[in-house]
């Protein structure tokens, strides 16, 4: 139990930061002067690291079996390179310390997965109990940042992005190693993995998914912001969305084991879709915005313990690291920064609401992949 509290508290405090960097960062970019094409690039810029550092990471894990070691020395790195932004506020130097700082930062989460995973072994339900802890870190900033901003000033968050990420880091101290034994005699390479047409079907899921959250991740808080919503109240949407994420991780996951992943993952895009479409031309409509965050339980939540079990379930044994890094990357990753480019090019010159109508149609596309080609879950 005392290990559960262990990685609880490890994703308490990244996706803490996580709460703080997502509601926040595009906001204190704007407080600098950027335009929200250049905010989207710096999101996009983010995500693009998440897209290729992390699988260089998990291709070294697997081949030293040192994931904590890894683990310790990006989320030193990430919170060190961090503290460069309070050289220079400049684009050009803003985006040369996200790509140092997110390059560490993002390879973290993949390698904690395998960490976690391999602790609970066939015990996967505890997956959820011990991921929440991350969704109540997520709320806990999410909702306090915005009322201290409001009050004191936006041009603290770095200061307190700085804190975050050095909890990170300490958290990440008193986590144990735990090693999975690998039988050689039933490995299968990467590539052959890769070959079968499920995992292709999966990985297109899992990009076209985060596609369509890109506007959201990018420029949601200033869509919201344009239309008059206060700082405070941006960061009590953000976190009813995580509320309605820790409710299913809480329990929804007990049912799990009834229900085909496929479906799980269809169901998920398909109100993704419903979602998007009802920011894009309800936004003026606050309870319906409320309505729509709460929807954040199936695009993000479920979705997303469906695809950690099914990735589990397509690279195991020393592709673990890797696939996890691949799932990430290709999905958070590439996905996220092709969705937060967009978004931010969409709101110059088509207007915001252009960018969401567009994520609903990629979440309807997702889905339809998902139901069509998605044949096998084992």
């Amino acid at each position: 139990m005392f290990t559960h509290w262990r990685l609880s508290s490890f994703y308490f405090f990244y996706f803490a930061s996580l709460g703080t960097l997502l509601p926040y960062w595009s906001l204190y970019l704007d407080s600098l002067g950027f335009s929200a094409f250049q905010i989207g690039e710096i999101m996009a810029v983010i995500l693009i690291t998440k897209a290729i550092v992390p699988n260089l990471i998990g291709w070294i894990a697997d081949h030293t079996g040192k994931s904590l070691s890894i683990i310790r020395l990006c989320s030193f790195l990430s919170a060190s390179f961090f503290t460069l932004i309070f050289l220079d506020q400049s684009y050009y130097w803003v985006i040369l310390v996200m790509v140092l700082f997110s390059s560490f930062w993002n390879s973290v989460l993949p390698q904690f997965e395998v960490i976690t995973l391999n602790h609970i072994k066939d015990n996967t339900h505890l997956y959820s109990k011990i991921r929440i802890w991350g969704s109540i870190g997520f709320i806990t900033t999410a909702t306090l940042i915005g009322p201290v901003l409001d009050l004191i000033n936006i041009s603290i968050l770095p200061i307190i992005l700085t804190l975050l990420f050095a909890l990170i880091w300490f958290s990440s101290l008193w986590v144990q190693e735990c090693k999975t034994q690998h039988p050689i005699q039933h490995h299968t390479t990467l590539l052959n993995i890769l070959k079968r047409p499920e995992v292709i079907a999966f990985i297109i899921v899992a990009f076209l998914s985060q596609v369509a959250h890109g506007p959201y991740y990018a420029i949601y808080s200033l869509f919201l912001k344009s239309h008059q919503y206060s700082q405070s109240i941006i960061g009590l949407l953000w976190t009813t969305g995580v509320i309605a994420e820790i409710i299913v991780f809480w329990v929804v996951y007990k049912y799990f084991k009834n229900i085909k992943l496929k479906l799980i993952l269809v169901g998920s895009l398909l109100l993704a879709s419903i979602r998007w479409l009802c920011i894009g031309s309800l936004i003026d409509y606050g309870w319906m915005i409320f309505l729509a965050q709460l929807l954040h339980a199936a695009t993000f939540a479920t979705f997303h313990l469906a695809s950690i079990n099914l990735t589990h379930n397509f690279f195991s044994g020393k592709n673990q690291s890797r696939g996890q890094a691949l799932y990430s990357s290709v999905s958070y990753g590439a996905g996220g920064a092709v969705g937060s480019m967009y978004g931010g090019y969409c709101w110059e010159q088509f207007g915001p609401e252009i960018a969401f109508y567009t994520a609903a149609i990629i979440a309807l596309i997702a889905a339809m992949v998902a139901y069509i080609w998605i044949t096998k879950e084992t």
